[in-house]
C-alpha cells in the first residue's frame, strides 16, 4: 500500500508554517467553522482573481486575513471598493475586528494551485488534456522551477473508462524535508464528469538557519 502524505503537512514546522495561526481552548469548534466560512466566502467572491491561499491569524479581539493572489488589482478594486466590501462581508461572519492584507504572487507559474486551476479551466473548455498538461509543465520549467509533476484523473477526453495520466519534468524530491514543494489540487467540472488535477512543483531547497559555530559553542558553554 502507498503511504501518501500531504506535502505541506509533512513539512510543517520544518520548511513551512500553518495557514491558520491561532490557539483556542473550549471555543475551538466555533472558531474552526468561522475559519471555513471565511475561506469559502473568499473563494466564492474572488473566483476570478487567481487566489492561491488564505491565511487566518487571530489575536484577542481581531482577525487578520491575508489573501495571496496573482491579480491584486481585481481584489482591491477601483479606489479600494472591492476590498472594503469584502472586509465588511467577512466582518459579518465574526464578532472580532477584521483586518485584510493582500499579498501579490509575483510568479504564478511557480504556484501549484494556480497552475492546477489553469489546467482545470482548460479542461472545462474542452482543450485536449495532453496539450494543457504539456504547456503548463513547459511554462513552469521556463519560470525557473527545478521540477514539476502533473496528474489528471477522470473521464479524460470524455472516454467511458476513467483513467489517470501523468506529465513530469525535472526532479520532485517529495521525501526531502528541506525541499520547497508547492502542491495544488483542483477539481475541473466538465460536461462528462469531474476531473481531478494535482500539481507538484519543486522550487529549490530551503536551508535551515544555523547558528555560527562560535555562537553555538558560547550558548553551550553558558548552559
Amino acid at each position: 500500500m502507498g503511504h501518501k502524505v500531504h506535502p505541506y503537512g509533512f513539512r510543517l514546522g520544518v520548511s513551512r508554517t500553518w495557514n491558520a495561526k491561532w490557539y483556542a481552548g473550549k471555543g475551538y469548534a466555533a472558531l474552526l467553522q468561522e475559519d471555513i466560512a471565511i475561506r469559502q466566502l473568499i473563494t466564492r467572491r474572488l473566483a476570478n482573481a487567481s487566489v492561491s491561499g488564505v491565511e487566518v491569524e487571530r489575536g484577542i479581539n481581531h482577525v487578520t486575513v491575508t489573501i495571496h493572489t496573482a491579480k491584486p488589482g481585481i481584489v482591491i478594486g477601483k479606489g479600494g471598493q472591492n476590498v472594503e466590501a469584502l472586509r465588511q462581508q467577512i466582518g459579518r461572519l465574526t464578532t472580532r475586528k477584521v483586518k485584510l492584507e493582500i499579498k501579490e504572487i509575483r510568479q504564478p507559474e511557480l504556484d501549484a494551485i494556480l497552475v492546477a486551476a489553469n489546467i482545470a479551466q482548460q479542461l472545462s473548455r474542452r482543450i485536449a488534456f495532453k496539450k494543457a498538461m504539456k504547456q503548463a509543465v513547459q511554462r513552469t520549467m521556463k519560470a525557473g522551477a527545478k521540477g514539476v509533476k502533473v496528474n489528471v484523473a477522470g473521464r479524460l477526453g470524455g472516454s467511458e473508462m476513467a483513467r489517470r495520466e501523468w506529465e513530469k519534468e525535472g526532479r520532485v524530491p517529495l521525501g526531502t524535508l528541506r525541499a520547497d514543494i508547492s502542491y495544488g489540487q483542483v477539481l475541473a467540472r466538465t460536461t462528462y464528469g469531474a476531473i481531478g488535477v494535482k500539481v507538484w512543483i519543486y522550487r529549490g531547497d530551503i536551508m535551515p538557519e544555523r547558528q555560527a559555530p562560535r555562537e553555538a559553542a558560547a550558548a553551550a558553554g553558558g548552559a
